[in-house]
């Protein structure tokens, strides 16, 4: 019986923990996300007036964007196992799967985007002529638009929908976190055309959900429980 009780102490504080860190991770991929889409419409207009003072007026901008790109998709992966760990053996396998998979994809490809602008930035700053003449500037940043604005979006759309999915199977979240996700969703995956600000809509609502399962969680802990 004293065995059993040890047992139940070291297990309840892990199950107070792991919603705490996926709330935490959450909440740090949100702003990081959030703070480098900001910073790179605002560094990096659609149609640059002069491709070359654009280049030397924002760069270090840019550069600040791009750097907080791989600490935001630490952070991302780390919401994603917390998760997972916190939905254990209730997880519905065909949409966990989706989840894990469509976070996995919508990361690949935010890295792939943000790789190429800053090797873009690079060869600019190394020959900029030669990048707008021979038309490899503007294809790059095609190249960035496509795989950002198209490709990851869907994903972190279909991510958006497992994971409420998964939520309101659970009942890890109430509805009016999971409804509103399926809404949001629903405009990343259908929007024919990209708008500036819709990718923060994914961002937005990982903080939602993240701020609402640490201040439940920090509600249910006793004074002096281990954080």
């Amino acid at each position: 019986m004293e065995q059993k009780m040890q047992q139940s102490g070291p297990l309840t504080r892990e199950q107070l923990k792991t919603p705490r860190a996926a709330a935490i991770a959450g909440i740090l991929f949100s702003v990081l996300l959030a703070a480098t889409l900001v910073l790179l419409h605002i560094s990096a207009p659609a149609i640059p007036p002069k491709m070359q003072e654009w280049s030397a007026a924002s760069e270090g901008t840019v550069v600040l964007a791009l750097n907080l790109v791989p600490f935001a998709g630490i952070a991302f992966l780390w919401f994603i196992g917390v998760m997972r760990d916190r939905l254990g053996a209730y997880e519905d396998r065909f949409f966990a799967t989706v989840f894990f998979g469509s976070g996995i994809l919508f990361l690949a490809m935010f890295f792939a985007a943000t790789a190429v602008a800053g090797a873009l930035i690079l060869v600019l700053n190394a020959a900029p002529k030669l990048m707008i003449e021979s038309g490899a500037y503007a294809f790059g940043r095609a190249i960035t638009a496509q795989i950002m604005n198209v490709f990851a979006i869907k994903m972190a759309g279909v991510f958006m929908v497992s994971t409420a999915t998964l939520a309101m199977r659970t009942q890890v979240l109430p509805r009016w976190i999971t409804l509103p996700g399926y809404a949001l969703a629903a405009l990343l995956l259908l929007s024919s055309r990209f708008a500036d600000w819709l990718p923060l809509v994914f961002p937005l609502w990982v903080l939602i959900l993240s701020t609402y399962i640490l201040i439940e969680n920090l509600r249910g802990t006793k004074p002096g429980a281990a954080a």
